[in-house]
C-alpha cells in the first residue's frame, strides 16, 4: 500500500530516486519493475508491473470502435512504458512522458494505494489548492456521508 507524498528531483537525464520508505516494497512485490503511463489529470501514473497489467487488460477489452474508449486505449496503453529500478534506486522517466506531464526539476510521487502519481510541483500544488477549496455540495453524493 502505497500512501503519503515526496518532494523529489528529476536529474539531468529524467531520473527520479525512489524514497527509501517505497523501495523494498517495490522490489519484493515487482522486483523494482514498474509501468509508467500517462493520466488525462496531466500527471504520469507509475504502476508495479503486477497491478499494471490487469488494467492493461481491461483498457483493451474496451470497444475500439467506440471514440472514448479508442482514446482512452491510445493514452493509457499508448504512453505505457516498462521501467525497472536500478541499484540506486532509481527509475527513468522518459522524455515524452516527462514533456506529456510538463515535468520539471522538482516533482512530487503521490502514494495512491497500488499506485503512484507523478506531478510536476507546481501543478500538484495547484490541484491541491483546488481540492481543498471544494465545497460541500459539490461532493458527489457517495461522498457526502463520508467521515474522516
Amino acid at each position: 500500500m502505497f500512501r503519503g507524498v515526496a518532494k523529489l528531483t528529476l536529474d539531468g537525464k529524467g531520473r527520479l530516486v525512489v524514497p527509501a520508505r517505497y523501495r523494498d516494497a517495490l522490489l519484493a512485490d515487482c522486483a523494482g519493475r514498474l509501468v509508467i503511463t500517462a493520466d488525462p489529470s496531466k500527471c504520469l501514473l507509475l504502476y508495479p508491473q503486477p497491478e499494471w497489467e490487469p488494467i492493461q487488460e481491461k483498457i483493451m477489452q474496451l470497444p475500439a470502435l467506440h471514440p472514448q474508449a479508442r482514446a482512452l486505449q491510445r493514452l493509457l496503453v499508448g504512453h505505457a512504458e516498462d521501467v525497472e529500478m536500478d541499484a540506486a534506486g532509481r527509475l527513468l522517466v522518459s522524455t515524452p512522458l516527462r514533456e506529456f506531464a510538463e515535468l520539471q526539476k522538482h516533482v512530487m510521487l503521490v502514494g495512491q494505494g497500488l499506485k503512484f502519481e507523478l506531478w510536476d510541483e507546481a501543478k500538484w500544488m495547484q490541484q491541491r489548492d483546488e481540492a481543498i477549496a471544494l465545497q460541500a455540495g459539490a461532493l458527489p453524493p457517495e461522498m457526502q456521508s463520508l467521515s474522516l
